[in-house]
């Protein structure tokens, strides 16, 4: 029986390994195509229509991208949103999240449904570009952020992540003479990185694909993201007529382009990753456990 069982695991591993092999070529295939094809000639590209890895390797697409100040503006904009945006939906959500945590907290079973409603409904386009209106945000960074600047999902995630801390520490630290604030900031943030790292993550993405919110809000050309201006340049390179600082130069193939934007777009907020790869996977798991 033991033979049997050892077999019959060895056999479950190799079937293991191959689906999990098969499923990460399937993943990781179409971003070495995109990849390869930012780097390929139009005359390559026409023949081939799939590349893995180019014959003769060409760089005009990323010339023509980076051709003006432009797109570096853009990516500034982009990489301020989202430093800036993270800290700051970091800090609301971490202290929601704590009030809600909180059991002897008044109320807070009203305001829980009230977050989670709106998962369920939401206000809707035109109401939402209304306030934005009204608050005097268009054409304001702050359009970019402030409408986004707390997820329910996120804040139901690190509520739940804290419930699991032992209310121990806390009357620990009450006896101590700490305050919430002190109790907040000095005990439970240090113990909730792995928590903190995800939901950062979280709203790093969000912040870094900012589109629709700056397509809506932001009528200055110079006031835009890195993913409205690559946007832009795919237009151009596609042949449409688009007021841009790019229009005198002479594009390479639409493909190309659209690869390198792709490209682009994407490596900045994929080279993040890593560094809070090791607190992902625990604080997800971790917050998604009800508490």
């Amino acid at each position: 029986m033991v033979e049997d069982k050892t077999m019959a695991g060895r056999m479950f591993g190799i079937i293991n390994y191959v689906l999990l092999t098969i499923i990460g070529l399937v993943t990781i295939i179409p971003f070495v195509h995109v990849v390869a094809g930012s780097f390929t000639t139009s005359a390559e590209m026409a023949a081939k229509k799939f590349v893995l890895i180019p014959t003769d390797w060409s760089i005009e697409a990323y010339r023509f991208i980076f051709s003006t100040n432009t797109i570096f503006k853009a990516m500034a904009v982009s990489i301020g949103t989202t430093a800036i945006g993270t800290v700051i939906s970091m800090f609301i959500t971490a202290l929601m999240a704590y009030g809600l945590a909180r059991r002897d907290v008044d109320g807070r079973k009203v305001i829980m449904f009230l977050v989670v409603f709106t998962m369920l409904f939401h206000g809707g386009l035109i109401p939402t570009f209304l306030v934005v209106k009204e608050l005097g945000m268009i054409d304001t960074y702050a359009a970019l952020i402030l409408p986004t600047a707390i997820s329910a999902f996120n804040l139901i995630i690190l509520k739940n992540f804290f419930q699991n801390i032992p209310e121990g520490l806390e009357e620990s630290a009450k006896i101590d003479g700490c305050s919430d604030f002190g109790i907040l900031f000095r005990i439970v943030l240090p113990l909730s990185m792995p928590a903190i790292a995800t939901i950062s993550l979280f709203y790093a993405v969000t912040y870094w694909n900012t589109y629709m919110s700056a397509i809506l809000y932001i009528n200055e050309s110079a006031k835009w993201p890195i993913q409205v201006l690559l946007r832009q340049i795919v237009v151009l390179a596609s042949g449409m007529d688009v007021s841009s600082d790019l229009d005198s130069v002479a594009p390479p193939p639409a493909q190309s382009i659209k690869m390198a934007v792709i490209v682009v777009a994407t490596l900045p907020i994929l080279l993040v990753y890593p560094f809070l790869q090791k607190h992902f996977a625990k604080g997800a798991m971790i917050g998604s456990i009800k508490g």
